[in-house]
């Protein structure tokens, strides 16, 4: 099965997109070769521009704010199990807590380092980071691995609470919504929203059927087509009737 994700808004938008980089993040700096290391320090840079935003840090403090209260109010109910709920809590405290205690602006750390400042201006140049361009940071990336991974891990550390927190928000909005098993006849789908407000949408199909859906929504209507590749990749109508799961998340 494959899974897309909808963004309903510029504030879920944002935070998939750091979620994204962050994965790609994690992948590359594991790795042992300069050049892929290159493409880990390169994301740090793009999380810089996609976390600009003055007001994420104190939106997702706000946000872990509001599910701490709304999950506290579940503590009487005797259909909720105790122990996963005071976890929930524990985690959402401990990300709280970092989050505040992360001091400054966010990747200000980065932005205040000279010579990654001049890196992060030479990658915005296709190839504008040769080794005649920028030595030392090519003599940088012939150190050894793990000195490399070091440096970039302090450079990443301070921007590690924000990261923690929007993904404990995205996980406790993916957990807020159910599955329902829909069909798109002849390959397109409407539902009428109600104006019921939702954060983002999630859809789970079989991946073997080649559907790839492309969705547009707003507060009154949600609207999904089906698409299919043919051999130069470019989409085209899907004409069958395609199943798939639709999960609409809110919190």
């Amino acid at each position: 099965m494959i899974v897309y994700e909808y963004p309903f808004n510029e504030r879920i938008r944002t935070l998939l997109r750091l979620e994204d980089l962050y994965e790609k993040f994690k992948f590359f700096v594991q790795q042992d070769h300069p050049m892929q290391h290159h493409v880990a320090l390169a994301t740090i840079f793009d999380m810089l521009e996609v976390a600009g935003r003055a007001d994420l840090k104190s939106d997702l403090l706000q946000e872990l704010e509001r599910q701490r209260q709304t999950l506290l109010g579940y503590r009487m109910n005797p259909n909720v199990q105790a122990e996963t709920l005071d976890a929930i809590l524990e985690e959402l405290d401990g990300v709280s807590t970092a989050l505040v205690n992360a001091q400054g602006k966010t990747g200000q750390n980065v932005r205040d380092n000279e010579w990654l400042m001049s890196i992060r201006g030479r990658t915005i140049i296709p190839g504008g980071a040769c080794e005649f361009d920028l030595p030392s940071y090519y003599a940088w990336q012939k150190r050894p691995a793990d000195q490399r991974y070091n440096d970039i891990m302090n450079w990443f550390a301070p921007l590690a609470p924000l990261f923690d927190a929007l993904g404990l928000v995205l996980r406790l909005l993916r957990d807020s919504g159910g599955a329902v098993k829909m069909i798109a006849v002849s390959g397109s789908y409407q539902q009428m929203l109600q104006g019921k407000v939702y954060q983002m949408l999630r859809l789970t199909l079989d991946e073997e059927m080649g559907a790839i859906p492309e969705v547009s929504a707003n507060k009154y209507m949600l609207w999904v087509r089906f698409t299919s590749q043919d051999g130069d990749l470019k989409p085209k109508p899907l004409e069958d009737d395609v199943p798939f799961e639709l999960t609409l998340c809110n919190f």
